[in-house]
């Protein structure tokens, strides 16, 4: 595991934002159906750290989070990671004899911020069924009020007020701050631009938020720069891109090309924390780096060498969703599943795997591979005349085996592909 949690470790929490209670409402309604409850309560235990103040706690370990919240450490870990992953929370580590940690605190969006984020609102509607869904969104929505036949009669500022000298400005006072969703950028957007004809579009109307829309967007629905360029030519008015005709298209598109299933958020790749430090040149850390950067759908599309059927990717979503097994993980299952039944995923084999790998609390590639060479080890002792095509990575020494300059440029194109 990185970056295990010890019970001795040492943590402060720092208050970055203003919390009210709305923030507990937009918690529990929108960001808990995607994270679960127990992010959402290491969340709020965090926030009654705080002391008195409201900037800072007092020093504190993790075993008082484990008394506090009744969890095992893993569990308060993998709420942590979520925290991370939705932008909760920032973790900051000074290693030691006995680690410290940091926990900034951050705001949760509005109601608003939220449900016209396209990754958020997508992830929200792929967890809750239709009528919640609806339910949700209307608790939300303003009443809509009949102004007609009346006249806005208020006051300005300077029809009551006047300055008398002036006074310098404070940029230190506390306010609200939201965390951007840390994701990785998956396309060039310089080559998107140059797949649009200047005379159709003008670059200098793409502000930051349209940018950063169009790689959540393209995170979203899995689309390349040929795809989502041909999708904002599509949504252009006045040579500017219209916001609403882009999600619209988008939404369209993706629908059409997997016949009529809304998208969800399966297709990432094994979490950067829970990658190996470095690539060398053996075969196991080529191998180790092609399961940690490959999504499960990609290394589907690789190995059946054309796209996965809705059957088969029902069957990851499972591994990802249900069993909570992190991508890279995935991808070893799926290796290992594929090569055992001749090419063929069956469900009630591959689930078997699954629940197994789950309650031996498999998180990185590394572990996987030892845990299938383990698993396959024992049960050819049993049936040793019995002959089976598996991975090559089950019954080779790979860690020391150096490729050769033949092997390796062979490699690299596979991965090119």
């Amino acid at each position: 595991m990185v970056n295990a949690l010890l019970p001795l470790d040492n943590f402060v929490v720092i208050n970055k934002t203003i919390l009210n209670n709305q923030d507990r409402l937009v918690l529990t309604s929108l960001y808990q159906p995607i994270i679960g409850s127990v992010a959402i309560s290491l969340y709020l235990t965090l926030w009654s750290f705080l002391d008195r103040n409201k900037f800072n706690s007092s020093g504190n370990n993790h075993n008082d989070l484990v008394i506090s919240m009744q969890l095992k450490l893993e569990d308060i870990k993998e709420a942590k990671d979520k925290l991370e992953a939705i932008g909760l929370i920032k973790t900051y580590l000074k290693k030691g004899d006995i680690n410290n940690y940091i926990y900034e605190l951050y705001s949760p969006l509005s109601a608003y911020e939220f449900l016209n984020n396209p990754i958020l609102n997508t992830a929200l509607y792929n967890n809750l069924s239709k009528n919640e869904y609806k339910r949700v969104v209307d608790s939300f929505s303003l009443p809509k009020v009949n102004f007609k036949g009346y006249q806005d009669i208020s006051c300005s500022f300077k029809d009551v007020y006047n300055f008398v000298g002036t006074n310098k400005i404070d940029n230190n006072i506390k306010r609200i701050n939201h965390l951007d969703l840390p994701f990785e950028d998956n396309i060039n957007f310089n080559e998107i631009l140059s797949l649009i004809p200047e005379e159709m579009l003008n670059i200098r109307s793409i502000t930051k938020d349209i940018r950063q829309l169009i790689f959540q967007l393209t995170f979203i629905y899995d689309l390349n720069e040929e795809a989502i360029s041909e999708i904002i030519k599509n949504s252009l008015v006045d040579r500017k891109i219209d916001i609403s005709l882009l999600k619209e298209n988008c939404h369209s598109f993706y629908k059409f090309e997997n016949k009529g299933q809304i998208p969800k958020l399966i297709y990432q790749n094994q979490p950067l924390c829970l990658r190996q430090n470095q690539v060398n040149g053996t075969k196991k850390s080529k191998l180790i780096n092609q399961f940690e950067t490959t999504s499960p759908y990609e290394f589907l599309s690789l190995k059946q060498e054309s796209k996965p059927t809705e059957q088969d990717m029902r069957i990851v979503e499972d591994l990802i969703v249900e069993q909570k097994l992190n991508p890279g993980v995935v991808n070893v299952l799926l290796d290992y599943a594929l090569k055992i039944n001749n090419n063929k995923l069956v469900r009630k084999f591959v689930e078997q795997i699954a629940v197994q790998w789950k309650r031996s609390k498999i998180e990185t590639v590394s572990e996987a591979i030892e845990f299938a060479k383990e698993e396959y080890n024992k049960k050819r002792t049993k049936t040793t005349k019995k002959v089976e095509v598996v991975p090559s990575w089950l019954n080779q020494n790979i860690d020391s085996d150096m490729l050769s300059d033949e092997e390796l440029e062979a490699f690299e194109k596979e991965l090119e592909k």
